[in-house]
């Protein structure tokens, strides 16, 4: 696998074709930033030059690039994350979906998803968004529980998500998630349960549910490191994980990857490109893409992004780097992704050896035969990993 780490130019790229194509925009602006994060975010004080609207003109000069390097793939999926979306306003998001459809075919039944963090949106913003053509919102939650609110650095308060997810319906969205957290130190079994009777009653058709990681970096990992925080207990997140597994089967959501429950139809089909083989145009600072072989991510700070796609200038796509991806790696992130959904691994993926490994991952309980496919079972979602490891040998 020969990887490239200097500003250069991509290779030729030519999206699969039978496969969903995507196109990510990362927004990398955040009002605060929370302990726990280490996304490519920035808040007004670590920025000294570009604010929204540059951020937005680089943007149109990228996916303008963008588009003459592809060979005019429909766009099936957009998913607008960060940072936090939603501080753009409903203007500059509208703004920003019309720039992709100037330079990109939308299919007719596209998805376009927009992160939101509940303390910046208000009934008016949901309003504009879906009037602009977003077909889904997915909200950070995290908890109901104030200490684990305050513990997380989150600063909406606890009953804002839930009242967003209910503008955002009362918007016309179908489609609404609510982002879980569990296991930050001092949660409680009924702060996790409450936290998720709280998503529930929302009414959204969406919810994902992740484990606390203690990123190397985060303020979270100082606090964890001088013995102020303890470290989430891996015992103690097996037990959250199938707390919140029952109770949102319990209220008929259905998982359809570890970490994702939804509705009939609430399945976020963006997410699933990444995990099913799907190809997608990573824009923005940090954003990774992946086309055909080939694997890139963009410079990381707005500064040097705007600079690189600036007016007047000889504008270049702004990439860091790139990776070609040889079979074994293809290979290794094919069964890494398809093993976590819920509609399993084919078969056909696994060479004979790895096969001949199933069956003992299988005699252990942690995967199930389903036709001609393998299935985690409850146990198995818990060690996804280690079932992999041992697949791939």
């Amino acid at each position: 696998m020969a990887v490239r780490e200097a500003p250069v130019d991509l290779p030729g790229l030519q999206p699969s074709r039978g496969q969903p194509f995507g196109i990510y925009v990362h927004v990398p602006f955040c009002i605060t930033r929370c302990g726990y994060c280490d996304f490519n975010t920035y808040t007004p004080a670590e920025l000294g030059g570009v604010n929204p609207d540059g951020w937005l003109q680089a943007l149109h000069t990228e996916l303008q690039l963008a588009a003459a390097r592809l060979d005019a793939p429909t766009v099936n999926t957009v998913f607008v994350g960060g940072g936090t979306p939603s501080l753009l306003g409903g203007e500059r998001l509208a703004t920003l979906l019309n720039m992709l459809r100037e330079h990109f075919v939308l299919a007719p039944d596209a998805e376009i998803t927009t992160e939101a963090n509940p303390e910046s949106t208000w009934p008016e913003f949901f309003d504009a968004i879906r009037a602009a053509g977003y077909t889904r919102v997915s909200l950070g939650m995290q908890s109901v529980a104030p200490r684990v609110l305050a513990t997380l650095d989150r600063v909406h308060s606890p009953g804002r998500s839930a009242a967003a997810a209910r503008e955002a319906m009362a918007a016309g969205f179908e489609h609404v998630s609510l982002d879980l957290i569990y296991g930050t130190p001092g949660e409680s079994d009924d702060d996790v349960a409450r936290s998720v009777d709280a998503a529930l009653d929302s009414g959204v058709d969406h919810v994902s549910a992740y484990a606390l990681v203690v990123e190397d970096g985060t303020a979270l990992a100082r606090r964890v490191r001088q013995g102020e925080l303890s470290a989430p207990d891996d015992d103690v997140l097996a037990h959250r994980y199938e707390l919140l597994d029952a109770q949102l089967s319990g209220a008929g959501m259905t998982w359809y990857e570890v970490s994702n429950w939804s509705r009939p139809g609430g399945e976020c089909r963006h997410n699933l490109g990444y995990w099913d083989g799907g190809q997608w145009w990573g824009a923005g600072p940090g954003a990774h893409g992946y086309v055909g072989t080939t694997r890139w991510w963009n410079v990381k700070h707005p500064n040097t992004y705007a600079e690189m796609l600036a007016p007047g200038t000889q504008a270049t796509l702004p990439v860091a780097g790139f990776e070609q991806l040889d079979a074994d790696t293809l290979h290794t992130e094919d069964v890494l992704l398809k093993i976590r959904l819920r509609q399993g691994l084919p078969l056909t993926s696994l060479g004979e050896a790895e096969r001949e490994r199933a069956e003992t991952v299988v005699a252990e309980g942690l995967l199930e035969p389903a036709g001609d496919r393998l299935v985690l079972t409850a146990r198995g979602r818990l060690l996804a990993d280690a079932v992999v490891r041992t697949l791939l040998g």
